[in-house]
């Protein structure tokens, strides 16, 4: 179906074929290590424009992608899937900018879909790249990939942002969006756009991301994209070292205060070096450091009183608007969860306790399940058929194994599990699969299924019909030190929000609380 020739684009040698001089087709130009990819009606006319521009000078070959079938429809989007998959195979670095990047509707276009994976394995025999579909799109690098295809919702945020950025004097952007909305998507987007932007090349632009094993995940692939480096990304505390033009700051509401951390010597040596008090948090540690900022926020996902929760946030925006234009933005297309938004608020909902009716959801898997064995086995069930699922539980047990290895910290119906052995990189990690991940360990990661363990730190009411909850069995100290019985109440409520929104495929839930597990049987299939 799918003809691929080899050109020499040094000699500018490309063979006779009719359709090199009139048809839609793709091209990879290469060099052993770095690669761009394209697409034309005239791939010998397009081919003559390269060899004349200075940046494709370092390309010797070129592989021609012809199909009989194809249209310009067709190789626009095979171009941007290309893109995408062949930045994260590694096998080249790839050269093209992202400004094109956005999901595109066409006629048939799930039938070419289908068809997209003959031709990558017909790539992968002619060497042209390494690893399966499936294997790339359960890699970070893929899913954080400054290549990712936008839709409507994000491109017009996209857009929105660098208009913004372009005008004089200071400027202040809020992105607010729900989980899996594409917040770190549309981050690592913009930082390329940026980057790639001739309107922005003099400009120094940094990209906050206060979870370190995130931000271990980013470095990584900044090192591995043209045109970004690995020291653009940064923790709270590198931005306390130098001035930005631009900061992007992913995850805000992850930012710190001076309250209930565990590291407050350098947290005061970096207020210390901007010439701030303890009084002040990270996110003044960004504005005092740049001249614009974008700040990605979702009050939902505060989950410990250190956090900047909505109230101080939105303080923080009133004290700047006198020196910085204010512009919102908001992400309210669901991207992660293939229950979409409905799924979201019907979580919400549950969590508040006010669920009316029952709703399913299409394509997605929300269960119960009230034999913690069976859980156990359904999930390494999903992990064979799936790939990238794990097992998480609010912060309802003590962490002995975090001193003693050889102990357990959770036992369950006769089954024992330890808590992540590690928070940077655990999804990945090799034990993941045997272990039961905290929020920490979780929070900002896609899940193929989730399994989400209700601790008993929280419960139900059913004569008052409400969510309770029980300090005395929730055992994060940072978490509940100087909290509230409210305010703890809303962190574990958060949690949980942030753990059953983590399954892009479906939801699995084990419920200690009997009351509770009564309560979500209602709306909730059991299994």
């Amino acid at each position: 179906m799918f003809k691929i020739t080899e050109g020499n684009f040094k000699k500018q040698k490309y063979g006779e074929e009719s359709y090199l001089s009139n048809w839609p087709m793709l091209y990879i130009l290469e060099n052993g290590k770095q690669a761009y990819i394209g697409q034309s009606n005239h791939v010998r006319d397009r081919m003559a424009q390269h060899y004349h521009s200075i940046d494709k000078r370092i390309f010797d070959k070129v592989h021609f992608i012809y199909c009989s079938k194809f249209n310009q429809s067709v190789t626009f989007d095979y171009e941007s899937k290309l893109i995408q998959y062949i930045a994260a195979d590694e096998l080249y670095e790839v050269c093209n900018k992202n400004a094109g990047m956005a999901d595109k509707e066409y006629y048939r276009k799930k039938e070419y879909d289908e068809k997209f994976q003959v031709l990558w394995r017909r790539l992968q025999r002619e060497k042209l790249v390494k690893h399966s579909l499936e294997e790339l799109e359960n890699s970070d690098l893929f899913k954080y990939s400054p290549y990712k295809e936008l839709n409507n919702d994000q491109r017009t945020t996209v857009d929105e942002i660098a208009e913004s950025l372009k005008h004089q004097g200071q400027q202040m952007i809020v992105v607010n969006g729900m989980p899996g909305s594409g917040k770190t998507i549309v981050a690592v987007f913009l930082m390329k756009y940026l980057k790639d932007s001739e309107e922005f090349k003099e400009k120094k632009i940094g990209l906050v991301v206060p979870q370190t094993s995130l931000r271990k995940t980013l470095k990584r692939i900044f090192k591995s994209i043209y045109g970004l480096k690995a020291s653009e990304v940064l923790s709270p505390s590198d931005v306390t070292k130098q001035h930005y033009d631009i900061l992007l700051a992913d995850e805000t509401h992850r930012l710190h205060q001076y309250k209930n951390i565990s590291y407050m010597g350098p947290f005061k040596a970096s207020c210390r070096r901007i010439g701030l008090t303890t009084e002040s948090d990270e996110l003044d540690w960004i504005l005092h450091q740049c001249d614009s900022a974008v700040l990605f926020y979702d009050k939902m996902q505060v989950v410990g009183p250190s956090g900047i929760d909505v109230v101080r946030f939105q303080k923080k925006i009133n004290a700047e608007q006198p020196k910085r234009a204010l512009t919102y933005c908001s992400l309210q297309t669901q991207m992660r969860v293939k229950g979409g938004n409905g799924y979201i608020e019907y979580v919400e909902q549950l969590l508040a306790g006010q669920v009316k009716e029952k709703k399913k959801f299409e394509d997605y898997e929300l269960k119960l399940v009230t034999d913690f064995r069976k859980f156990n086995d359904l999930m390494y069930r999903k992990e064979k058929e799936f790939q990238l699922v794990r097992m998480a539980a609010g912060y309802a047990w003590p962490w002995p194994s975090k001193k003693d290895g050889s102990l357990y910290d959770i036992e369950i119906q006769g089954v024992e599990k330890q808590w992540n052995h590690c928070t940077e990189d655990w999804i990945l990690s090799r034990e993941a699969i045997d272990e039961v991940g905290c929020i920490h360990s979780v929070q900002g990661y896609d899940l193929n299924y989730g399994f989400i363990i209700l601790g008993n730190e929280i419960g139900y009411d059913a004569e008052k019909q409400c969510m309770l909850i029980r300090p005395q069995n929730y055992f994060d100290q940072n978490g509940k030190r100087s909290a509230e019985y409210k305010d703890l109440k809303e962190y574990i409520r958060h949690i949980y929000y942030v753990l059953l929104t983590r399954g892009i495929r479906g939801t699995y839930l084990y419920i200690c609380d009997p009351a509770l597990r009564e309560y979500i049987s209602e709306y909730v299939d059991t299994v």
